[in-house]
């Protein structure tokens, strides 16, 4: 029932024939901070879980690679420097150590105790060669004490696989220290053989287990491919979660319009 007054031409309803309000206008109201928070954040998380993939699947390919060379035979030092990518080959020896001139890799830990890493010039006999050799690993628990080792006098044959580090590392201090055996923070194949004023191989080889090798069990890699394949699900879960979130607070966010929509059309005249 409607009344109408002719002088002013207004027309006023009653509250039985007020239009209807559209249902479903506002069933997801997230808002304007939720959504940046989900555009600022959910890229993120996606781009670091394929990440974690895409590093899973390269130490994967890496761990197969080492393998596959450890059954390979042997190469001697003069070869290993015509190989594009001579990572984790192995290089068969026969010379002798220089026992006058050690460096110590300093900072090396394993079972939780603190040591260093051997590394001396032999020089291949075969052909001529010097290379680099790491011989392992050694506690040194007092650093007021040198660490303790000796050096095999006879020539010997030893094999060893050539370490390709990915990258330099990041190091503050590269003043060299002085004196016999000489302790080293990092190594630098390059500047090894400047320091000794010698011609050799450009790269660290490792020795395999053998007479003149210390602790030699080298990690291929610091972390293992189904760590970085449980990194990955972290990072989706959090993507999923966050989405999750997104949806139930827009829902959530809509029904309490709804509800106050619905309480003030009640109380409306």
């Amino acid at each position: 029932m409607s009344d109408s007054a002719t002088g002013g031409g207004v027309v006023q309803y009653s509250q039985s024939n007020r239009p209807p309000a559209k249902r479903g206008s506002a069933r997801f109201r997230p808002g304007l901070v939720p959504t940046l928070v989900v555009i600022a954040l959910l890229p993120g998380l996606l781009w670091l879980g394929f990440w974690q993939l895409e590093r899973g699947e390269q130490k994967r390919e890496m761990i197969e690679r080492q393998e596959a060379r450890q059954q390979a035979e042997a190469v001697g030092p003069e070869q290993v420097e015509q190989i594009d990518d001579p990572a984790y080959v192995r290089v068969q020896l026969q010379g002798s150590f220089d026992a006058e001139h050690s460096f110590l890799l300093d900072s090396r830990t394993r079972d939780g105790q603190v040591g260093v890493e051997l590394l001396q010039p032999f020089q291949d006999q075969p052909s001529g060669r010097w290379v680099m050799v790491n011989r392992g690993w050694l506690p040194w628990p007092d650093r007021r004490i040198p660490p303790v080792f000796d050096t095999p006098d006879l020539p010997l044959k030893v094999t060893a696989w050539v370490y390709a580090p990915s990258g330099k590392p990041f190091v503050l201090n590269r003043r060299p220290a002085e004196g016999w055996p000489r302790l080293v923070n990092h190594v630098d194949v390059t500047e090894l053989w400047d320091t000794l004023q010698r011609d050799g191989l450009g790269y660290e080889v490792r020795l395999e287990p053998g007479p003149a090798a210390y602790r030699v069990d080298w990690p291929v890699t610091t972390m293992r491919p189904q760590q970085h394949i449980g990194y990955a699900v972290q990072w989706f879960a959090l993507a999923a979660a966050l989405i999750a979130l997104f949806v139930y607070f827009g829902l959530h966010q809509a029904k309490g319009d709804r509800h106050d929509r619905h309480e003030s059309d009640r109380r409306a005249p």
